[in-house]
């Protein structure tokens, strides 16, 4: 068993034919690892990923998942893996891509709209939206996987990067669109409402679309208490956006993305207080419930 590679969530080894992912309960905000452990995270994300590949499977959706063992670890199926630009005829590979829903303004979105980097009406808004509106169109984008700093892409430079045809992309986002609807509804019958999401795909031999990675988790998406935003529009974040809100609120987003601007050296993210890190381990176990339905 050889480690192939050391993300900011998880491990993966090479295990012959297959890779083993392993969960760890490290925890990464803006590109940023955060020093400290999340007791439980590495479980909760495992745990959560297992049920919608499960799901995926029953809804005919082709996904890497072979075995799932010790709450915390992944047989999945191998995928070369390409850094750079692929092929348009290469197969069996890891699209070097991330895919991404949004059902509502939030996070890097809204920020792009406030800097007018994105623009409002492009969304299908009559006037400037607010936190928390709801887009008329789900917004489907792409960002780069394996650059520092993940950088949204316009239609080309995805397909030449991820080596896409049109139907490749169509693919892509209709499998997209089939597991999200799942989830959707799944989460607003837990009384949670699924404002947007990541996914990673490789295309297999035949180059259709098959889920990889992780998703569904309080990592790669975005889920707010439905109760409250119906009442009053309230936003209680049930995701990681809870640990990005901190470092918000202190200052350190600002001083980050200030540095990035000038070119300056990133400042080191500081560790999280004990008594934020004690919420954000007891909001991963609970959300492994909310979002799955299962027990802890």
């Amino acid at each position: 068993m050889k480690l192939i590679r050391k993300g900011k969530v998880k491990e993966v080894y090479d295990i012959g034919e297959n890779l083993l992912f392993v969960f760890t309960d490290q925890i990464s905000v803006f590109d940023k690892v955060i020093p400290s452990l999340v007791p439980d995270k590495g479980e909760s994300l495992a745990r959560t990923s297992e049920y919608w590949f499960d799901q995926a499977t029953k809804l005919g959706i082709s996904n890497h998942l072979l075995e799932f063992k010790n709450k915390r670890e992944m047989v999945v199926k191998k995928f070369e893996i390409i850094e750079g630009r692929a092929s348009p005829d290469k197969r069996n590979y890891l699209v070097p891509l991330e895919f991404i829903m949004r059902y509502y303004v939030a996070g890097s979105l809204l920020d792009r709209i406030e800097k007018g980097k994105t623009k409002f009406q492009d969304l299908g808004f009559k006037n400037p939206p607010k936190h928390g509106d709801k887009i008329p169109e789900p917004l489907f984008e792409m960002t780069t996987k394996f650059e520092k700093t993940d950088r949204l892409l316009d239609l080309a430079e995805a397909k030449q990067i991820g080596g896409l045809s049109d139907d490749d992309v169509n693919n892509i986002r209709e499998t997209i669109t089939k597991m999200d609807s799942k989830i959707n509804t799944e989460a607003h019958s837990r009384g949670l409402i699924h404002a947007d999401g990541k996914k990673e795909f490789a295309l297999d031999s035949e180059r259709a679309p098959v889920l990889v990675d992780t998703f569904g988790t309080a990592d790669e998406d975005r889920f707010w208490e439905k109760e409250d935003y119906e009442r009053d529009r309230t936003l209680v974040e049930r995701s990681k956006e809870f640990v990005r809100q901190y470092y918000r609120r202190i200052g350190y987003y600002q001083n980050l993305v200030d540095a990035r601007s000038k070119g300056a050296v990133e400042p080191a993210i500081p560790p999280l207080p004990n008594d934020i890190l004690s919420d954000t381990s007891s909001l991963y176990r609970k959300l492994y419930e909310r979002i799955t339905g299962q027990v802890w």
